[in-house]
């Protein structure tokens, strides 16, 4: 059954813009089927060390990261105890400071380093660091559950594989343009436009079974109202967008489950012959996409095997529901 539904209030980078407000507001809890592509924009807890550089001064080249032991990767949370979450924080923090105090995290470990800022022939502090703050992407809406929406699936996780800790973020109603077809070895993915001036909802949390948020008023779209069921080996459908804004089905088998892993609860494999012309398979950015199987809301894709990209991994739908 499809309707038409207002958000009560306010989820992965591209050109769209949403149209239309409501007046009607969600009291229950019935679940929406998703499948709509979405661009996201996550702001970070800290900033993540990508590089590092030396600083020329006047009379020498310095190496204040590398001399304390700075590591790519490593997190930058503090700087004598002040938050920092962006460059600006970094350069009030060391200015004029001979030395200063970094928290860092890294991996599941918090550490303390002292550094010694060096001065550029600026005349301004400098870490000899290159980093980097926030991070966005497309992804796949699964559902909206009242006012609230699930994503992707899986969590957004580090080049060191740790899951991002965030401070918040935005989704955006996305438009695949379009898809780099994945090959063995090597997995394709989806390109879109989103205008990051108009959200249609905000990122509260990013969890092992997914991205989380809650819908923005006025956001205008034609849900399916459906049930959850649990998955079984046989036919199975995934709703996507491939192209555009509207999402589709397409034919899948559900090869085995494993209800005891994490986020990767059964092996899928694509079979519609339309979605492998285009795709080659499953994608990046399909992350999130419902798997439904008679009729009813049992998972999302979740994950793609390189070697072989008809084939991918599932996560059962009630871990998606109870975060």
């Amino acid at each position: 059954m499809k309707k038409k539904i207002a958000f009560l209030s306010v989820v992965l980078s591209f050109v769209i813009v949403l149209a239309s407000t409501f007046n009607v507001a969600i009291a229950d809890e019935k679940i929406y089927l998703g499948g709509m592509p979405a661009g996201f924009t996550l702001t970070t807890r800290g900033v993540e060390v990508v590089g590092m550089c030396d600083v020329v001064g006047e009379k020498s080249v310095y190496s204040p990261a590398k001399d304390c032991g700075i590591e790519v990767g490593d997190v930058i949370l503090n700087i004598d105890n002040e938050e920092i979450n962006n460059v600006a924080d970094i350069e009030n923090c060391v200015k004029n400071k001979k030395e200063v105090v970094l928290t860092i995290k890294r991996g599941e470990e918090t550490i303390l380093k002292t550094i010694k800022p060096a001065k550029d022939i600026s005349g301004s502090e400098k870490l000899g660091i290159f980093i980097k703050n926030g991070v966005s992407g497309i992804g796949t809406i699964t559902f909206i559950k009242g006012n609230r929406f699930a994503s992707l699936g899986h969590p957004i996780i580090s080049e060191q594989g740790d899951i991002v800790e965030i401070k918040g973020g935005h989704i955006y109603n996305c438009n695949i343009t379009d898809c780099v077809k994945g090959e063995r070895g090597k997995a394709g993915e989806l390109k879109g436009v989103f205008l990051r001036s108009n959200p249609i909802a905000c990122v509260d949390k990013n969890l092992q079974c997914g991205v989380y948020g809650i819908m923005n008023d006025g956001c205008n779209f034609d849900l399916i109202e459906i049930q959850t069921g649990e998955a079984v080996p046989g036919e199975a459908k995934i709703f996507s967008t491939i192209k555009g804004k509207e999402p589709k089905y397409y034919d899948i088998s559900i090869i085995k489950s494993d209800l005891f892993e994490q986020n990767k609860n059964f092996v899928i494999k694509i079979n519609d012959k339309d979605l492998l012309d285009v795709t080659g398979g499953i994608v990046q950015g399909m992350s999130g996409s419902p798997i439904v199987q008679n009729g009813k809301l049992v998972g999302a894709v979740t994950h793609v095997f390189i070697n072989d990209p008809t084939r991918g991994f599932g996560i059962d739908i009630n871990k998606m529901i109870n975060n």
